[in-house]
């Protein structure tokens, strides 16, 4: 099962440096046009880069806590949370 954590893990990390990615490319987009909507983005961008960066530090300190039984649905989340990043930061980048 720490195979499971470990990819956890990584799908997190991976998911934070995407959203910084995305944070930092609608902060340059908002600074161009001044759009609040691209405002609106790059805080919630932003607000999901701390999320899977603050995620990342408790997988990566208390993995040992988690119960085995709930490292399944962990991956899944991170999987799934992976899978919308990539697909918004494409659309982003077209």
């Amino acid at each position: 099962m720490a195979l499971i954590m470990d990819l956890a893990m990584i799908f997190a990390g991976v998911n934070a440096v995407l959203l910084g990615g995305l944070t930092y490319l609608y902060g340059r987009m908002f600074r161009k046009s001044r759009a609040v909507y691209t405002a609106g983005l790059m805080i919630f961008a932003f607000a999901l880069f701390l999320q899977n960066a603050m995620t990342f530090f408790a997988y990566f300190t208390m993995a040992s806590l988690f119960a085995e039984g709930i490292l399944p649905f962990l991956l899944a989340i991170a999987v799934l949370e992976f899978t919308s990043v990539v697909v918004v930061f494409r659309i982003t980048l077209i």
